[in-house]
């Protein structure tokens, strides 16, 4: 009875979403890099942007009595400090690996409509969490321990942001809203199970917990060359995730109703998708993501959860995720810049005395020229002179 029903509708529901929305649903599926316009969009846009950023920063520093040669100075020593030896791509690596994963958790989230400003307070639930199980549960090997302790943050994170969605399922909550609300919760929250006897390391008064144990740690995969190389094992864990969040986005049924949720709401409750559960579903992949960060950093580069542990990733991952235009190999691509840039900072600083703080400004300043593609257009025509010949013969 009930596929009467949909074969009877079928006729007539049918054709006018197949005529009015095959060309949007084609859209929809293809992995938006499959022309040279889009090329130029993901890859030409943010290297524009960042070279106008890089522009106006070298302008403020000569506004505040820097002279030219320690201007030049300073962006040699931020791109020695990048990539300039192999400790500095170590660093550059290590900094970019908790920003593309929650980089990625943010991207998915844009794709389904949603503004996932959370994932500062899901690395650091999700970190705690990592932490709290490497020291609590002893006697494990560590082809267990190591992928348990993993899970666990990847899973709390989930939890965390689902709520945000389950929020705005039931009660039409704005995401925004409830996730920073969850963000202050979680960063009270991190200094509350701090001081609490089981958590906190013997012997301080210090909000600081006790060491992961060496069966929860990823291992540093360059230690063999230098026993100073941070880069750890969860460069791997962040390149497949870039791999996963692809295939899901562009390659599956999940991944196609959250683009269609987000290209167009009215379209997805036509097509049957239920869009409660998509929300849900979202955040809660977003916040696995965002988990898994801080996880890797508690597990990988800190050792222990402390105050602030996340350091702010969790907000820069916005910028990242907004620099990639919300697509996986551009949302790596920016994490790595961020990365270097992080790591170049430190360097900068140290050679040419310039504040670190420039990065942060020149950092702001990319995504203002991102969230402005019309103007880095019009400042390099040529760059989208193809692009804009298609538009005026559309027009």
């Amino acid at each position: 009875m009930t596929t009467g029903k949909q074969s009877s509708r079928s006729p007539v529901a049918q054709q006018p979403l197949s005529q009015d929305m095959s060309a949007e649903m084609k859209a929809l599926l293809a992995p938006t890099i499959n022309s040279r316009s889009s090329w130029r969009e993901l890859f030409i846009l943010p290297l524009a942007a960042m070279f106008l950023a890089m522009l106006i920063g070298a302008l403020i520093m000569m506004a505040t009595s820097v002279a030219p040669t320690t201007i030049l100075q300073s962006f040699i020593a931020m791109a020695d400090g990048s990539v300039g030896s192999l400790h500095a791509i170590s660093e550059t690596l290590t900094a970019a690996t908790p920003l593309v994963m929650a980089g990625l958790g943010i991207g998915l989230a844009f794709r389904a409509g949603l503004f996932n400003i959370g994932a500062e307070g899901q690395m650091i639930v999700g970190g705690l969490a990592t932490a709290i199980v490497s020291f609590s549960i002893t006697g494990l090997p560590i082809w267990l321990h190591l992928p348990l302790v993993l899970m666990v943050g990847l899973a709390i994170g989930a939890i965390y942001a689902a709520i945000a969605g389950l929020l705005k399922a039931a009660t039409g909550a704005h995401e925004v809203i409830s996730t920073i609300m969850l963000n202050l919760i979680a960063i009270r929250l991190l200094d509350y199970m701090l001081r609490q006897p089981f958590i906190q390391k013997e012997g301080r008064s210090d909000p600081i917990s006790k060491a992961v144990l060496d069966t929860a740690t990823l291992p540093r995969i360059l230690e063999f060359l230098d026993g100073n190389l941070r880069l750890h094992g969860g460069i791997f864990i962040m390149l497949a995730a870039v791999a996963v969040i692809y295939w899901l986005l562009f390659r599956s049924k999940l991944g196609f109703a959250f683009r269609i949720s987000g290209e167009n709401p009215g379209a997805a409750r036509y097509a049957g998708i239920r869009a409660g559960l998509t929300v849900v579903m979202a955040m809660a992949i977003a916040g696995a993501l965002a988990g898994l960060a801080g996880a890797t950093q508690v597990s990988g580069v800190l050792g222990r959860a402390t105050p602030g542990f996340t350091a702010g990733i969790g907000f820069d991952a916005i910028a990242v995720a907004l620099l990639g235009r919300s697509h996986p190999v551009g949302i790596l691509l920016a994490g790595l810049l961020f990365g270097a840039l992080e790591a170049g900072g430190r360097q900068m600083q140290v050679d040419a005395g310039v504040s670190i703080d420039m990065i942060g400004i020149i950092q702001a300043l990319i995504i203002i020229f991102v969230a402005a593609p019309l103007l880095v257009r019009r400042i390099f025509p040529p760059l989208f002179r193809e692009r804009r010949r298609g538009a005026e013969h559309h027009d």
